[in-house]
């Protein structure tokens, strides 16, 4: 691939466009698409071309809104935080250093559904910081070009090969991008959707996944229900009455659910995420706490993100209905991600109008329901952090988009659980690229309208079985989620991706996102350097097996976590033992936990099944003995589950005389570890022999399983 350059071309109207070619593009620098090009740079992609329809990077970070990061799971009855690893782990390092630093705490919010916040410029400014080392400033590999938006792709042989963009309010100036490859991180799947490749959009009918919670058919408008987008203005104690001008049509009636919800609690973040005594829409997303902190006046800050002024997309309000219908005949019809993006920013000038009044409701009606108080929100004011003249964020929270139509699309029943404790998804993917588990989460997708008339005031629902109230199993993301069906050239990325309406609702969160990227800049790097296409990498178990070890092992960062242990970390030395044997299927998770617990002793029973599975995983391995008719051991009967294979492994190897028992329950040596292998014929170590008398730890166990595969080069 030739280096950059510039060429000046001449376009229709004599506009002059400039004409860029590198290996990889990106369109969108979202947090995923800023982790798909670090990622790609770090691997050694030479020429890498970022753009971004805005100034700032960094998506929901901090152009979006979303300061508080939401990533519960649930664990012991109790939500706690998903496990950290891969870029998201390291942003998050930087997020914590940056709050030290500022305010003498890692997590300065006390934030009702996250431990940890950070403030919109600063999170600009953290990724600003993390692409330097490979823009410009420091190796040269990306080039960050903004704004620009896509407005034609280039596709050549069913493969996509660059992309015209134009600037956002002067589509007459373009620029084009020749590429290798292309990456769809946009908002919206703008790059997939002109390029012609399949997705999907909306609800997907029961007849195409025969998910469980799927509609039979729509109704009308059904087709462009989604979940809704929200803007999510960010507010500063003001010390004096803020209140904002009465915004034109404000309604009262459009907030009667916030009846009962407390507008404001005094709460001190004692008892940790998701306590009921402080949920309130004040702390709901607090990013700065400094009352309870003892913080300088004027810190205080919080962001609005509540489901009264999340914007459904389904049966527009007359007023935005009228005003698509004069942009362009049937435009009222569609769905947002068919939408143009001068249609779209009709739609996104109404959702601010519902957060304005959303705001104005909080700091009269809901003030005067409740009382004076310091932190009432009529004290509060609009934040000046985005330098936008509304003072509201460049972006409103997007929780879905346009999906690729995949090699592999996930669906509801392949992580589905039917109980509030998630364990193993149904299918858990051999070619997973990153663990995740979240419950579906749909806020309300549809309007109740005042008299069923839209011109009148509305308030949202919820519709059929999109809800918040079903829970998913940790699963992973398979690779192939990745690829398009039949275009080349080209991934998707951020929510772009294979999945069902319904999974996206639990595969959207800030680090979810950030690994997907990861994934795609791993992928990116291979396909380049080897000169072939992504689907050639799906269809190879040695080639994944490339990316899998890629990503767990980091490039210049912490590893990705790929089987989603609880308990297992990318600092770690099993980390990549424990994730790879268990992808494999030579270290079995338990059905019931998901903790490793490394410090556990091994048992007799867990080994010889472990040795079995590293033996059937080597090359030419042979058919498993057949189980002889009468079982060898007294205490491991043919009714036991793992019968077979404790049986097999004694008839693989040269292990002499047993005795009448197996004593599968007992703690397994070093030194026993080392006959066994030896006795199977694989690669032993002088270190075992070294503590042959104490008890081996599964953290100890995958280990030296995990070299003995090295050893014998797989």
């Amino acid at each position: 691939m030739k280096k950059l350059f510039l060429v000046s071309v001449f376009l229709p109207l004599l506009c002059s466009a400039e004409v860029i070619e590198t290996d990889l593009l990106i369109v969108g620098a979202d947090e995923s698409g800023c982790a798909a090009a670090v990622q790609a740079a770090r691997l050694g992609v030479k020429h890498i071309v970022l753009t971004n329809d805005i100034q700032w990077l960094g998506g929901q970070f901090c152009t979006q809104g979303i300061g508080p990061m939401d990533e519960w799971t649930l664990v012991n009855g109790k939500r706690v935080n998903f496990p950290r690893s891969g870029p998201y782990l390291e942003i998050m390092e930087r997020i914590r250093a940056h709050n030290r630093l500022t305010y003498g705490v890692a997590t300065p919010g006390n934030s009702w559904c996250g431990t940890d916040t950070i403030e919109p410029a600063a999170a600009a400014r953290l990724f600003e910081e993390w692409l330097a080392p490979y823009t410009e400033k420091g190796t040269g590999q990306i080039r960050v070009l903004r704004p620009w938006e896509p407005v034609k792709v280039q596709v050549v042989n069913n493969k996509v090969t660059g992309v015209t963009l134009a600037k956002p309010e002067a589509l007459h100036e373009t620029l084009e991008i020749k590429a290798a490859l292309t990456v769809d991180s946009s908002d919206w799947g703008d790059v997939i959707r002109l390029s012609g490749a399949s997705y999907m959009a909306g609800p997907d009918l029961k007849s195409r996944f025969n998910e469980p919670s799927a509609p039979e058919k729509l109704e009308d408008g059904g087709h462009q229900e989604m979940n809704p987008l929200t803007w999510c203005p960010m507010l500063r104690e003001a010390g004096q009455d803020a209140t904002i001008p009465k915004p034109l049509r404000y309604d009262e009636r459009s907030f009667a659910d916030m009846v009962k919800t407390p507008p404001w609690r005094d709460w001190d973040g004692s008892g940790g995420i998701y306590n009921f005594s402080g949920w309130c829409v004040y702390t709901h997303r607090r990013i700065i706490d400094r009352y309870h902190f003892k913080l300088p006046v004027g810190t205080e800050a919080t962001v609005l993100n509540w489901p009264s002024h999340d914007y459904p997309l389904s049966t527009l309000p007359q007023p935005v209905v009228d005003a698509l219908e004069k942009n362009e005949v049937g435009a009222s019809k569609k769905n947002i991600v068919d939408m143009t993006p001068a249609q779209r920013r009709l739609v996104f000038e109404d959702a601010k109008q519902r957060s304005l009044e959303f705001l104005y409701h909080l700091q009269t009606a809901a003030h005067d329901r409740v009382g004076d108080f310091p932190q009432s929100f009529r004290y509060m004011k609009l934040a000046d952090d985005y330098g936008t003249a509304d003072h509201l964020p460049p972006k409103p929270y997007v929780r879905e988009g346009l999906r690729l139509d995949a090699l592999y699309v996930m669906r509801e029943h392949d992580v589905r659980t039917e109980v509030e404790k998630p364990l193993w998804a149904k299918t858990m993917v051999p070619d997973g690229v990153f663990g995740w588990q979240f419950n579906m989460d749909f806020h309300p997708t549809r309007r109740k309208f005042i008299n069923d008339d839209p011109s009148q005031p509305w308030q949202g629902k919820h519709y059929g079985a999109r809800n918040w109230s079903t829970h998913t199993d940790r699963a992973m993301f398979p690779l192939r989620g990745l690829i398009p069906v039949k275009m080349d050239g080209l991934l998707g990325c951020s929510k772009n991706i294979g999945v069902s309406s319904l999974v996206q609702s639990a595969l959207r969160l800030h680090g979810q996102m950030m690994h997907v990227g990861t994934a795609v800049g791993t992928v990116a790097a291979q396909a380049l350097q080897n000169g072939i296409q992504p689907r050639e990498i799906a269809s190879s178990p040695k080639r994944i097996k490339e990316v899998q070890l890629r990503l767990v092992r980091g490039a210049g960062g912490p590893g990705t976590l790929l089987w989603p242990w609880h308990d297992v970390t990318p600092e770690d030395n099993h980390f990549e033992a424990a994730n790879l044997l268990t992808l494999a299927g030579i270290w079995r998770a338990d059905s019931d936990n998901v903790f490793f617990l490394p410090n556990q002793n091994v048992t007799r029973r867990e080994l010889a099944c472990a040795l079995v599975r590293l033996r059937q995983a080597l090359p030419h391995a042979k058919e498993l003995p057949t189980p002889k008719a009468e079982p060898i051991y007294q205490d491991v009967p043919a009714s036991d589950p793992d019968h077979a294979d404790i049986e097999a492994m004694i008839d693989m190897g040269d292990f002499g005389p047993q005795q009448p028992t197996f004593m599968p329950a007992r703690a397994v040596t070093w030194g026993a570890l080392n006959r066994w292998l030896e006795a199977l014929h694989l690669p032993t170590f002088k270190s075992l022999d070294s503590k042959k008398n104490d008890t081996l730890t599964r953290a100890e166990c995958v280990d030296f399983l995990y070299r003995v595969l090295q050893e014998r080069g797989e």
